[in-house]
């Protein structure tokens, strides 16, 4: 069900709170300048993540895909569709 995750290496965090993603993972991922990352995580201590923001709209897309799909097909043929 959930992707495997890879480690890349570790970071440190700086003086400003700003972090240097791996140059590997950066590859990998296709990062580049400019990219906006939204940055999620689980509280409390739960851990921190970053994902790109286009990344996030097209999963999003999908689950609107799949759901239009589950109600098509529990609709009843009395209900009217949308």
């Amino acid at each position: 069900m959930f992707p495997k995750m890879k480690l890349w290496g570790t970071a440190t965090v700086g003086a400003k709170g700003q972090v240097v993603i791996p140059a590997e993972a950066r590859a990998e991922l296709n990062i580049k300048e400019g990219d906006k990352l939204i940055v999620m995580g689980r509280m409390p201590k739960g851990g921190l993540m970053f994902i790109k923001a286009e990344a996030v709209e097209t999963m999003m897309q999908h689950v609107q895909d799949d759901l239009a799909e589950i109600r098509k097909s529990t609709q009843t043929e009395t209900e009217p569709t949308a």
